[in-house]
């Protein structure tokens, strides 16, 4: 046999065996449900985010995504990613308060953050995601890291310029720390499903609404009742928590586990950036309308409902041991972050 023909039945092998490989070879094929239904605006930002896992990873990692509901009702991911019927969740934290007060607390710790960026610094510099694992490996769950649809705005029919505007306010609030933190506030909280604010508002069955981010607001109409519209807001943002099967994670090569980390903080920004352009646009159609007046509060207003949120943060730290961990740790870094005076 001739060194050519050698050289060109070697390299005729080369190449059948080349194509015998896949070009991406899939390892992983994961179901993540998310908390948000498939027309909320922004569950297309969480499908993108599954694809850059899988473009990342060179097609190792395929995530489908799923709307709420789709695999398990939203209160029960905890356990579906825990025991493996579900993958990963994207979920508010504080569905899962039942379990322990500490879910609440790090899900949404009423009046603590005025930007998506404070809360993420807390997660990913100020000891956040270690606690975050510390709650949630019993369960055989891995945070993996958050994300936010931002601060939520609020609704409202009268004009609040501050604090003690609250007063006598009938206002709709989710159960749990939302409602104990505005009835100290002064308000009057109402238990009703976010289905029913629209018709609540247009009724004058309720003055005002912890509901959504204003963009939704707009969109949804609400703002043909409630003309005083509060952005950016001063209340609430809850945490979006994107975790998986523990068991999973750990069996994870460490190139891996470290494009999950860094695909979760770059879909954090993503959403945050995204949702608060669309927030903008609708800022400025409502400003244009003068039927509307967007209220912004002061530096001051939002410091005086920190501290009111602050006396029901205490009083749910002594409900759990985990959620006395929760308000230290998140209390010793608002006031080193010089969001909290120390008392």
């Amino acid at each position: 046999m001739t060194g050519l023909l050698r050289k060109s039945l070697f390299g005729g092998l080369l190449l059948t065996a080349a194509l015998a490989v896949p070009a991406q070879a899939q390892e992983y094929q994961w179901t993540f449900q998310t908390s948000a239904q498939a027309g909320d605006n922004f569950f297309p930002y969480e499908q993108e985010w599954a694809a850059r896992v899988k473009t990342m990873s060179g097609g190792r990692i395929d995530i489908t995504v799923v709307p709420v509901g789709t695999v398990v009702a939203h209160n029960e991911t905890l356990e579906a990613v825990g025991s493996g019927i579900l993958q990963g969740q994207l979920s508010d934290p504080s569905y899962f308060s039942g379990k322990d007060p500490a879910f609440a607390m790090l899900g949404n710790l009423v009046g603590a953050w005025s930007d998506p960026q404070q809360m993420f610094n807390y997660i990913n510099y100020g000891g956040g995601k270690a606690l975050f694992n510390e709650l949630m490996n019993p369960y055989g769950v891995q945070f993996l890291g958050a994300s936010s649809t931002g601060v939520e705005s609020f609704l409202s029919a009268k004009p609040i310029n501050g604090v003690e505007d609250l007063k006598g306010i009938k206002m709709r609030a989710p159960e749990g720390m939302v409602q104990e933190v505005f009835a100290a506030a002064g308000a009057a909280p109402v238990n009703l499903p976010g289905s029913e604010v629209y018709t609540s508002l247009e009724k004058g069955v309720i003055d005002a609404a912890d509901y959504t981010v204003f963009s939704t607001n707009h969109a949804q109409g609400m703002h043909k009742f409630a003309k005083y519209p509060l952005y950016p807001g001063f209340h609430s943002m809850p945490v979006m928590d994107v975790s998986m099967t523990k068991e999973i994670y750990d069996g994870l090569p460490d190139d891996l586990k470290e494009i999950l980390a860094v695909s979760v903080r770059d879909f954090a920004q993503d959403m945050v950036a995204r949702l608060k352009q669309e927030d903008m646009k609708a800022v400025a159609e409502a400003n244009a309308d003068p039927n509307i007046t967007v209220i912004n509060w002061s530096d001051e207003e939002r410091a005086k409902f920190r501290a009111i949120a602050k006396t029901q943060w205490a009083q749910w730290a002594d409900r759990s041991e985990m959620a006395r961990k929760a308000y230290d740790s998140v209390t010793a870094y608002l006031v080193s972050a010089g969001l909290l005076v120390k008392e």
